[in-house]
């Protein structure tokens, strides 16, 4: 039986060798963390939607090629990417900053009762996104692989397929730009 600290690694391994109960703790683990980066990257949620289930499916066919060479959730991670990189380049177009808001305030709807806090933290997840959505493409990237999954420079370097020195520059650029936007 796995506890809670079975690193996700090891669990990958065990699904590889046919042990269902494995992929579910994987699953649970990842499926919320994969599905924000794949819905901020392409900002539509059919097209999340899509590409959530496909780079699942890919997890699920590779499973027996799996090996442990990174940290799962860089691997899964790349998965992903390599899907939203192929989305953009079949249609360039994405959605606008409306559709983007419903999608966010349907994903973040707050627990709280009181209207003028709900209004608030609204207002603040706009602003966010907005401010998302005004960055070059390379920045927005490494900005939500960095904020959404936690990823560190040579996960994001290794992800993206570029250099650390150009990953911490994209961040360093892209969270100047974002306090700019917000405090305005």
């Amino acid at each position: 039986m796995m506890d809670a600290t079975y690193p996700d690694e090891k669990l990958m391994q065990a699904y590889a060798r046919g042990d269902l109960r494995a992929f579910d703790t994987l699953y649970a683990r990842s499926r919320g963390m994969l599905y924000r980066y794949i819905l901020r990257s392409v900002a539509d949620r059919a097209v999340a939607d899509e590409l959530f289930q496909e780079t699942w499916s890919r997890l699920i066919a590779a499973r027996e090629r799996y090996r442990v060479e990174a940290k799962f959730t860089t691997w899964l991670l790349q998965i992903a990417h390599n899907l939203v990189v192929d989305h953009f380049r079949r249609c360039r177009p994405q959605a606008g900053a409306e559709e983007t808001e419903t999608v966010m305030r349907e994903l973040d709807a707050p627990e709280s009762d009181r209207p003028e806090q709900a209004l608030s933290d609204f207002e603040e997840r706009r602003r966010l996104q907005v401010a998302l959505d005004d960055l070059p493409a390379e920045q927005r990237e490494a900005f939500v692989l960095r904020m959404e999954s936690g990823l560190g420079l040579a996960e994001i370097a290794q992800l993206t397929g570029t250099g650390q020195e150009t990953v911490k520059s994209r961040l360093r650029y892209a969270f100047a730009k974002i306090r700019e936007r917000l405090a305005e």
